[in-house]
């Protein structure tokens, strides 16, 4: 990754976690302007491959968006390859929307490749994760949980279930219940205290993709 975009990178990390430039410098035991100025000024050029590491494992990202390189697939007892999915900088509102068009991963997570193909994916190159927001879809998605989704699986295959959508620029996860003929559907809220959405069509509601699993901290 070019240096830019790695400075670009930690400073969005650093206000998405609410921290500061000294306090992350003392943790690394710099300066108290050493990430300021590497964000800010380009000094140093690149992080030092122990600043990196620690960066990166305090915000939970792959260690290539500091800088560092392309990490390899490990492997799984069995020799079996993990396939690794991106993270996307994406949170998806179960509530009224939130906007968010920065849709670079921030980093990977491992999964077995049999275990994704049993959940049904278009191609397991299609799927990425993301991160959801609001009370809507609650009890069956909270704030906070990492969602599954197929981006392959959108418009043409059409079905009942859980998708993530966009609509006006916001993304938005939502149950749809389609319509047995035409290409309408009812975008429904599992969270009762919400209202559903009657008689949407694709013209003005964009399928990202299907939700296929979700994951969440206890």
């Amino acid at each position: 990754m070019e240096g830019l975009d790695v400075r670009e990178t930690l400073d969005a990390l650093i206000h998405r976690h609410g921290e500061d430039y000294s306090s992350l410098s003392r943790m690394l035991g710099r300066n108290t302007a050493y990430i300021q100025q590497f964000i800010h000024r380009g000094v140093p050029r690149k992080l030092a491959e122990d600043d990196r590491r620690t960066l990166a494992r305090y915000f939970g990202v792959d260690e290539e968006l500091l800088g560092g390189p392309a990490t390899e697939l490990r492997n799984l007892p069995g020799d079996s390859d993990l396939v690794l999915v991106p993270r996307l900088d994406v949170h998806a509102s179960a509530g009224p929307g939130a906007i968010n068009p920065s849709e670079r991963p921030i980093g990977r997570i491992g999964f077995p490749p049999d275990w994704l193909r049993e959940l049904g994916p278009s191609r397991i190159d299609n799927l990425s994760l993301i991160r959801v927001d609001g009370v809507s879809m609650s009890p069956t998605l909270n704030p906070g949980d990492d969602i599954l989704v197929d981006l392959g699986d959108a418009e043409e295959r059409l079905r009942d279930g859980i998708y993530v959508l966009r609509i006006e620029e916001a993304l938005n996860v939502k149950r749809l219940a389609v319509f047995p003929q035409g290409r309408r559907f009812t975008i429904k809220s599992d969270n009762r205290a919400f209202p559903d959405w009657v008689d949407c069509t694709t013209k003005t509601v964009t399928i990202v993709g299907r939700v296929l699993w979700a994951g969440r901290r206890l």
